[in-house]
């Protein structure tokens, strides 16, 4: 059962998709939405907050449960439970350098699904971790107009090619750089040692995508000023120090100002 309480406020429903895939989606907030797909083991209470976050600032926040119980804090045993999950399921793609996941296909259906019942120029999207890349896959369609690429882990980074490769397909990033020539702007956030995210993936974003990536790398080097462990990894949820002033505070200050201005929310 998950953690008495960490669901508060969100509203359950399913959403099933052309091929008849279904997931449990809980919503928050109103105004435009933001498609916020959970990282391992699944939707947490530290998701969840960070849902009612973005709700706060007039937006509308839907977040799929793929993977996991909802509402459980994370522990060894539910992380690895849901990494081996993740491993066997049709629906993630855990090493291919150049291919997105299946399970984005299902998350474009809900993203247009979405758009149709909250309005506003378009939808944002943020993934984390497992899900990271799935953000810069949705970006081929032009109703997401906010991708946030939080903590990006997918393709798992061994080898130098996966270690830079962003984690979706060839055609794919060409669309991607097509809408980036048109404006749109991507932005993707790590923890400068995070040995899951290494700096080559940055790089190989800034190289493909241009001024049209916005980078927030957080120190967490050894006697980094905001006190962060190098194994640091989730920047918006589990690791992250909400203090004001705090590297990770002032990160999620800048997602959420990205999110609302991409969305014209005032």
């Amino acid at each position: 059962m998950g953690e008495r309480g960490a669901l508060d406020g969100l509203v359950r429903a399913e959403f099933t998709d052309s091929s008849g895939t279904t997931h449990e989606i809980f919503r928050v907030g109103a105004g435009p939405a933001v498609i916020v797909i959970h990282e391992i083991p699944g939707l947490t209470p530290a998701v969840a907050d960070f849902g009612r976050a973005v709700a706060a600032r007039g937006l509308t926040a839907v977040m799929p449960s793929l993977l996991g119980t909802p509402g459980d804090a994370p522990t060894v045993a539910n992380s690895l439970a849901s990494m081996a999950r993740a491993c066997v399921s049709r629906e993630f793609t855990l090493l291919a350098a150049n291919r997105s996941s299946p399970v984005t296909n299902y998350l474009r259906e809900l993203a247009g699904h979405e758009h149709a019942l909250c309005g506003g120029p378009g939808v944002g999207v943020v993934g984390m971790c497992l899900t990271g890349n799935l953000a810069l896959a949705m970006s081929v369609d032009p109703l997401v107009v906010a991708p946030v690429m939080s903590q990006p882990a997918l393709p798992l980074p061994i080898g130098a090619q996966r270690r830079r490769a962003a984690g979706v397909s060839l055609s794919e990033l060409s669309a991607v750089r097509r809408r980036v020539s048109q404006g749109l702007c991507v932005m993707g956030l790590r923890f400068s040692e995070d040995a899951k995210v290494p700096a080559e993936r940055f790089a190989g974003l800034r190289e493909s995508l241009g001024d049209g990536f916005l980078a927030v790398e957080i120190d967490s080097s050894p006697g980094n000023p905001g006190g962060h462990a190098p194994s640091a990894h989730s920047v918006l949820t589990e690791d992250r120090v909400d203090e004001p002033g705090s590297p990770t505070r002032r990160a999620l200050d800048q997602v959420l100002d990205f999110l609302a201005t991409r969305l014209a929310v005032a």
